[in-house]
Formats: structure tokens, C-alpha cells, sequence
């Protein structure tokens, strides 16, 4: 098990929480997703490491940008 930590830009409320966790949840392997929304950071367990462009794609999809990891 890996648990990452990523920072997300553009995120301003509730609905911005539950649509990247909606959307990060989908990717295969991933165990829990939690969102900091003050500070913009995303964590994800998986069961294992997940590629960059995976994260990115959903974090995309989701409407927002994937700042770093």
C-alpha cells in the first residue's frame, strides 16, 4: 500500500472536494481519497504507486489542475 500526496489548484469549496475525489476514486488501485481544501492538498492510498498521468487525467477531468505532487 502507497499513500501520495498532491497539491491541487483551483479548488474554492465543497462541490470542488467531491468532484476531485469522485473522479480520483475512479482511477484502478485506489484505496481512499481525502482533500485538504484550505491547503489544496489531495491524498491517495492505493495499492500501488499510480502513475503521474493517471492523477492528472482525473484531477483534469475534475476541472482542476494538478499543481505538484
Amino acid at each position: 500500500m502507497t499513500e501520495t500526496v498532491y497539491t491541487v489548484t483551483g479548488m474554492t469549496c465543497p462541490h470542488c472536494v467531491a468532484s476531485v475525489t469522485e473522479e480520483v476514486t475512479k482511477i484502478e488501485g485506489v484505496q481512499d481519497v481525502k482533500v485538504d481544501l484550505p491547503t489544496g492538498s489531495v491524498t491517495v492510498v492505493s495499492a500501488a504507486e499510480l502513475s503521474d498521468d493517471a492523477i492528472r487525467a482525473a484531477i483534469d477531468e475534475a476541472g482542476y489542475e494538478l499543481a505538484s505532487r
